[in-house]
């Protein structure tokens, strides 16, 4: 069965994650039976898709036609036979327990067509073992979709012993089709790829509190502050459920052995029932405490040290037991949990051979299972690192963008950190200079077209939590001169540039699109510098440029306000130069390719004369003067002369 076969999905269980699910199905068009085992819960899991859609279509993401759709497409069903007959597509999301999720499929099997595929929500139990209870394990993967649904782009498919290729990519497109990124998991194993990182991570910060190594603020500090993870280790706990997370290593521990064993500390807080948010208590107090207050300078090396090590380790681990290559695992992470850059590239930064030797040395003090290191931990640090392997690297040589040569002379920058809504850290500034000396270097290339990736953001602004640990003055300094130096480039570009805009323009992201020649944008674009909002000012050059653009007063109104504006405004304003209802990216390179016909030599001057009249406008009319000169013995001028007077298109060389 191939994905454009299916029509028809039953999600069994109409908890948070299925009806979650249900409605990102219902959205992308299919008919939805939503079933769980009585009325009431049903009927609560419709009436949260319905909350969620009105939701959508308060923030103007949905319109209520389309609302309403989705909402129509989901049918609520109790009998099981009424929810899995004559369906395509059986997504089973029934609590994480072997005998119960074995128990459904046993009786799904009666009922279900013999060429519908099943999948399971699970998220570390073992594909193998549930298949083994169906008639189809061949037509049967992991499908781990991550909370909330709607909202988390990940989607981890994973392959049983049995599992055809063919099951798998029919699951990866309809995953695609749902608009989520499926990143696949190459073998069955516990956790598969992101809880395989991220709990690991928890236990090891539980024995760091247990051992007396730290204490729960100084390991979170670390964690946040100084390693520029989304959150502490015990304030993600919290967030999830200790609970949750302690039964994963639970059966991590019993399926994978010593290395995996739970730290006291967890299950104390579990046999507590102190499971965090949910509870009102956990490793912090929600309902007479502060929460999560955790300082920003608690961190030690040591504790950073640990925690890096585990972590490599485990991706040494499902590297070397060829679970997914490292750059599998690093876009997993970062789409399911948020991180910044993935784990692989932190451990490849801080070197591979002190984080082994890290492991070594607790080892040998220890004798703990847990800071063994893999083999494959060994070799990856004796050829320099988890991506310098052969391979690995698929050769591709930008990491945070994607450069694209979509023809008709234009180079293509699309901004590609979707995980984290295209916002801007130090990686993606040095890989967008480099971008831009790479296509102004090319012969071929005479226009510019800078978009961002995905469907949520041109750019959410800086990424403040990447950027935590370089809060000292003189790194702060440093940095703002890097962002200025960087988008500078693209400003002083000889070619034009246009930046095409759908989606989140805001801080950072608004002030790269200030360097721009020409601003296309979506009716739904929203764009904003609330710098002033946290305190700060825009530090990548905005609070110069701007003014250049829409004048001084339209640009103190958007700085010193600090507030949202729309498409319509901002074209208003003289900011966007249009506003598009259709498609952006179609649009947006028309504009580029049509400026990329025009003649170099002359766009080249206007925009330096442009550019440095507004900084001297004797200056400015010197360049001015001198380019008509210039130009007046040109190829391109005889050119268009002679177009002009023949009535034709001139076809500028640059000569």
């Amino acid at each position: 069965m191939n994905a454009e076969d299916i029509e028809t999905i039953a999600v069994l269980g109409a908890g948070n994650m299925g009806h979650g699910i249900a409605e990102v199905a219902a959205l992308a068009g299919y008919e939805v039976r939503l079933r769980d085992i009585n009325e009431e819960l049903v009927e609560s899991g419709y009436d949260d898709i319905e909350w969620s859609l009105g939701k959508l279509e308060e923030r103007d993401q949905l319109s209520e036609e389309e609302a309403d759709a989705a909402l129509d497409r989901v049918t609520p069903v109790v009998e099981l036979e009424d929810a899995v007959s004559e369906v395509d597509f059986v997504i089973e999301v029934v609590p994480e327990k072997m005998d119960i999720k074995q128990d459904v499929y046993r009786e799904v099997e009666e009922y279900a067509p013999d060429e519908a595929l099943f999948v399971t929500n699970t998220s570390s139990l073992s594909i193998t073992d549930l298949a083994e209870v169906t008639d189809r394990p061949e037509r049967f993967c992991g499908m781990h979709f991550f909370n909330p649904p709607v909202r988390m782009q990940l989607v981890e498919v994973i392959a049983g012993a049995e599992t055809a290729d063919e099951t798998l990519d029919t699951v990866e497109a309809l995953a695609e089709g749902f608009g989520k990124t499926p990143v696949r998991v190459r073998k069955d194993s516990p956790g598969f790829i992101v809880n395989r990182v991220l709990v690991p991570l928890m236990n090891e910060a539980a024995w760091l509190v247990e051992d007396d190594v730290a204490t729960i603020a100084e390991v979170d500090s670390a964690t946040k502050f100084d390693m520029g993870l989304p959150m502490g280790s015990f304030e993600l706990a919290d967030q999830v459920g200790i609970d949750v997370g302690y039964h994963v290593l639970e059966y991590m521990h019993e399926t994978l052995g010593e290395a995996y064993e739970p730290s006291p500390l967890l299950a104390e807080k579990v046999e507590a029932e102190e499971l965090g948010k949910k509870t009102g208590k956990g490793f912090y107090d929600y309902d007479d405490g502060e929460g999560a207050d955790i300082p920003t300078d608690a961190g030690t090396e040591e504790i950073e040290s640990r925690l890096l090590a585990v972590m490599a380790n485990e991706v040494a681990k499902l590297i070397g037991g060829d679970v997914a290559p490292a750059s599998d695992i690093d876009e997993a992470v970062m789409l399911g949990a948020g991180f910044p850059n993935g784990p692989a590239k932190l451990a490849d930064e801080r070197g591979l051979d002190d984080l082994h030797a890290t492991l070594d040395e607790l080892h040998d003090e220890t004798g703990a299972a847990r800071y063994e290191p893999a083999d494959y931990l060994g070799e990856a640090a004796e050829s320099g690192g988890f991506y310098d392997r052969n391979g690995d690297t698929d050769d591709v040589a930008f990491e945070n963008i994607e450069v694209s040569y979509p023809g008709e002379q234009v180079g293509r920058i699309a901004l590609d950190r979707t995980h984290r809504m295209n916002t801007i850290d130090l990686d993606l500034l040095d890989e967008l200079g480099t971008a831009v000396d790479q296509l102004e270097a090319d012969d071929d290339v005479r226009a510019i077209l800078l978009v961002g990736a995905g469907d949520q953001a041109f750019s959410a602004g800086a990424d403040v939590q990447s950027m935590a640990a370089s809060a000292a003055p003189l790194d702060a300094i440093e940095l703002s001169r890097k962002g200025q130096q960087t988008f500078g480039k693209l400003q002083e570009c000889d070619m034009p540039v246009v930046a095409g805009i759908d989606g989140y323009c805001l801080g950072g992201g608004m002030e790269l699109a200030t360097c721009a020649d020409l601003r296309i944008a979506t009716e739904r674009a929203e764009f904003g510098q609330p710098e002033l909002d946290l305190g700060l000012l825009p530090g990548w050059g905005g609070t110069q440029r701007l003014q250049q653009i829409v004048g001084m007063g339209r640009a103190k109104e958007i700085i010193l306000t600090a507030e949202r504006y729309e498409a319509s405004e901002m074209a208003e304003f003289g900011f966007v130069n249009e506003v598009v209802e259709g498609d952006l990216e179609s649009t947006a390179f028309d504009q580029a390719a049509a400026l990329a016909a025009g003649p170099p030599i002359a766009q080249k001057f206007t925009k330096r004369a442009m550019l440095r009249g507004w900084e001297d406008t004797d200056a400015g009319l010197e360049i001015e003067s001198q380019a008509f000169g210039h130009l007046v013995n040109t190829d391109d001028l005889m050119e268009g002369v002679t177009a002009f007077m023949g009535d034709s298109e001139p076809e500028f060389e640059g000569k």
